[in-house]
């Protein structure tokens, strides 16, 4: 029998888990973290089902670039760099409002 489970995900981005294998993190203060690891805890997005968005480490997509890791989300694949910061990928991807953005709300 199949069922049917409640999920929170509003999207979905999937992070090729060979590139960030082929880093060895490469991301976060010392460069040892993983991209995966560190958008989910950078956005605070929940755990499981009930995030908000859902972050998921892949096998390998097929594009392979060097010193970068590949990112997809529905329709559009990105190729980020080893040490790009959290919040520029956040902000690429969508998944964050610029700086002076949230800045406006604020006032």
């Amino acid at each position: 029998m199949i069922r049917h489970l409640r999920s929170d995900w509003q999207d979905a981005v999937m992070v090729c888990g060979k590139c960030s294998k082929k880093l060895d993190g490469g991301f976060g203060p010392k460069g040892k973290t993983s991209l995966a690891k560190l958008l989910r805890k950078a956005l605070r997005l929940g755990k499981g089902r009930k995030a908000r968005v859902g972050i998921v480490e892949t096998k390998c997509l097929g594009v392979c670039p060097r010193k970068a890791v590949v990112v997809a989300r529905a329709g559009e694949w990105l190729v980020v760099p080893a040490g790009t910061s959290v919040g520029r990928v956040a902000l690429a991807l969508g998944l964050a409002r610029p700086p002076a953005a949230r800045d406006q709300k604020a006032a």
